[in-house]
């Protein structure tokens, strides 16, 4: 039943998604984990904490098969790092936040001996927590070392919100909260439309509109006729373009899906691949008139091959699900938002500036 399903998961998107997604095929091992995600997109280049970020990340799979020497040396290797490369990695933390990286610093090192414990008496369920426990250290190390904004939104978005960073969303729906992380450096024009609009009360009492159950759910649907969100000041739908960052490019791919810019088979910054995953909606044909619409992908990442995602490439990801799995997977079309809040990043959020006239 699972593999039926699936296949009419993935048919589905071959029908409706737009015809160029076709080839579009990474063929990388997708990651699962929202959280890793995120720290792989920080604009960041310091190969010391990222190496000490991928050991702890592959930790638990080492556990999962009792791999005990192979994850005794993983912590040596952790542990060799941060004993003789402490300086190059706090001398790349933004002056502005040196003090919150070195404490942090000093927790990550603490917090290797209970892990180091749980691999020597062999406790594999110990070793998963304990590690992501550490993790959380290294990505504030992470995110303090980005030193600033890293390009300039084009002139013709200019008038647009921009997100010049991260922020954290939490939206109560009837059937709970969750948090949503929005990530501003890879697609800031997209991420500041929702953060502007979740600032302004867009969404607080807007229902599901759309969903299609196990693949997304779907929000953001004003009442009246219009489809998104109307600028007062202008009496016009403000619309959002497609936005996709991918390695290698110094800012995002502006107002063409990766086919269309001849990155048909790059896997983006912020890929398809976790459970949660947060889009803009756009119509079939335009994918430069997201506006307000966003939906969250559902689609079980056990359910979908590595390599078969069509919808990388085709819509702007901004963000992810990071706490309140179980609510996602409860909500259904129809159910509400009771209200949605910027609750961290709020000084991220650039508005346009107000015309006088």
């Amino acid at each position: 039943m699972r593999k039926f399903f699936a296949l009419l998961c993935l048919l589905w998107v071959l029908i409706l998604a737009p015809q160029p997604t076709i080839a579009a095929l990474p063929a990388t091992t997708a990651i699962k984990d929202a959280r890793i995600l995120l720290r792989n997109a920080l604009p960041i280049d310091n190969p010391a904490i990222r190496s000490v970020q991928q050991i702890l990340e592959n930790m638990h799979k080492e556990a999962k098969l009792k791999r005990w020497s192979s994850l005794r040396g993983m912590m040596n290797q952790v542990e060799e790092i941060l004993t003789q490369k402490e300086e190059e990695i706090l001398t790349a933390v933004n002056p502005l936040y040196q003090e919150e990286a070195k404490t942090a610093y000093t927790n990550l090192v603490e917090s290797l001996i209970p892990l180091r414990v749980a691999i020597e008496k062999k406790k594999r369920l110990e070793i998963t927590p304990l590690s992501e426990a550490s993790l959380v250290f290294v990505t504030t190390i992470e995110e303090d070392m980005v030193q600033q904004f890293p390009f300039t939104v084009p002139q013709e978005y200019q008038s647009l919100p921009q997100l010049k960073g991260r922020a954290t969303v939490e939206m109560v729906t009837n059937k709970g909260a969750m948090k949503l992380v929005l990530d501003g450096y890879n697609a800031p024009v997209n991420a500041g439309q929702f953060a502007a609009l979740v600032q302004a009360g867009f969404y607080d009492g807007l229902s599901f509109n759309r969903a299609d159950e196990g693949f997304y759910v779907q929000a953001g649907d004003p009442e009246g006729d219009a489809d998104g969100y109307v600028d007062p000041k202008t009496g016009k739908n403000r619309t959002v373009p497609m936005e996709i960052s991918i390695p290698g490019q110094p800012m995002p791919i502006y107002g063409k899906t990766l086919a269309e810019a001849g990155y048909d088979r790059v896997l983006p910054k912020l890929p398809f691949s976790a459970y949660g995953t947060l889009a803009m909606a756009h119509s079939y044909d335009n994918p430069n008139d997201g506006s307000s619409q966003f939906f969250l992908y559902l689609f079980e990442s056990d359910l979908t091959p590595a390599g078969l995602n069509l919808m990388d490439g085709n819509y702007s990801v901004f963000g992810y699900l990071v706490e309140g799995q179980e609510v996602l997977r409860s909500l259904r079309l129809g159910d509400k938002i009771l209200s949605a809040k910027l609750i961290a990043g709020e000084e991220n959020l650039q508005l346009p500036p107000v015309s006088s006239t």
